[in-house]
């Protein structure tokens, strides 16, 4: 019997052109907290450690005349041209963020108007049905993104959609904060459309939590840690530690939910596209999920990693991983028809959620 799916028909990316390799932070002052700085001569420690602790070597900051909504468009319009469509026939653009658009020189966000409708006039699109919206939920944005265009798209009501993950996440990091070398920008997109199939291939089932109660002041925005600095803006804050036991204890029951609700097991999926934020953390996640099948030994290949060389871009990781890997950019890893994979992601709320998705 044929029935409605959700098909991604196409992706795109948008990989800014500014590499930033770890001894660009050399020269920089870190603080512990609301502290004393650490001396300069233990600058080269802390930068060795933290790779050594998450995996980034470098990550990618946007140019200087860059905004969010650019590395949106384009990567929208990458995924268009994927994905062989006329762009007025999208009936919505939707655009995952935190910051909106930040310029180099002043955090104020700039979300007005949304950038979806900054994309949508970018593309060119007349299509006054063709609805433009955005969508703030931490790095998992995208990924619901993707959830609620996928409901949209079952009802009937719409048959093309364009989810974008962008951000600039290197304009809201405190050059005092070691945390800082975590970040990065970006933006990835997916064309969603509805078509008609009888196996069950798209989404097959998705899962999504928040845990606000006791866990919503793990990231949140604060001033420099320099405190005899006279700067005032606002930069992005997280209780590092406590972010990553959250993410190891929580993810890996949310992916075998969405897999169990697929009447699926982790033996049926071939890839984990999941948030890159921090590859220690990723590993520590998948061998949880694996703990909770009884499967000590999972296939080398099943999560390919970006954050080492592209860091940690919040909604844009999954979004780019998945246009890289679909279109076999990264050696040794691809999607294939009949594939399952997985795409989850955790971040500031605290929010999770996952997705399962078989190849057509």
């Amino acid at each position: 019997m044929l029935r409605t799916r959700t098909i991604i028909k196409g992706t795109g990316s948008c990989i800014p052109p500014r590499l930033i390799p770890n001894e660009s932070f050399a020269g920089h002052a870190f603080f512990e907290d609301y502290g004393q700085p650490y001396p300069t001569d233990k600058t080269a420690r802390i930068i060795a450690k933290f790779q050594d602790i998450t995996d980034i070597a470098e990550r990618r900051y946007a140019a200087e005349d860059q905004l969010a909504s650019d590395l949106a468009f384009e990567a929208g319009r990458a995924a268009i041209e994927d994905a062989g469509i006329d762009p007025e026939t999208l009936d919505y653009v939707i655009v995952a963020h935190n910051f909106g658009d930040l310029r180099p020189d002043n955090h104020r966000t700039d979300q007005v108007p949304t950038l979806a409708a900054k994309v949508k006039a970018k593309l060119r699109i007349a299509n006054p049905e063709c609805v433009a919206y955005d969508l703030p939920f931490g790095c998992p944005g995208w990924v619901q993104a993707v959830i609620q265009a996928h409901y949209f798209l079952q009802s009937g009501d719409a048959k093309r959609a364009l989810v974008i993950g962008a951000e600039t996440l290197s304009r809201v990091s405190d050059p005092a904060d070691r945390d800082s070398m975590i970040y990065a920008d970006g933006a990835g997109a997916v064309i969603l459309e509805a078509q008609e199939h009888a196996e069950a291939v798209g989404i097959l089932s998705h899962a999504t939590r928040s845990d606000t109660l006791e866990h919503v002041g793990l990231l949140w925005l604060g001033t420099t840690f320099d405190e005899d600095s006279e700067d005032r803006q606002l930069y992005i804050k997280m209780k590092g530690r406590k972010l990553y036991e959250y993410a190891v204890s929580h993810v890996p029951g949310l992916v075998k939910r969405s897999l169990e609700k697929a009447g699926l097991s982790l033996a049926d999926v071939n890839k984990v596209l999941i948030h890159q934020a921090n590859g220690k953390m990723d590993d520590a996640i998948l061998r949880r999920i694996g703990r909770l099948y009884g499967v000590s030994e999972l296939p080398t290949d099943i999560m390919p990693m970006t954050v080492s060389w592209l860091g940690n871009s919040s909604v844009a990781t999954v979004p780019t991983l998945l246009d890289l890997v679909r279109k076999g950019k990264m050696e040794g890893h691809s999607l294939n028809s009949g594939d399952v994979a997985v795409l989850a992601s955790v971040g500031a709320g605290m929010n999770i959620n996952s997705i399962v998705y078989r190849m057509p």
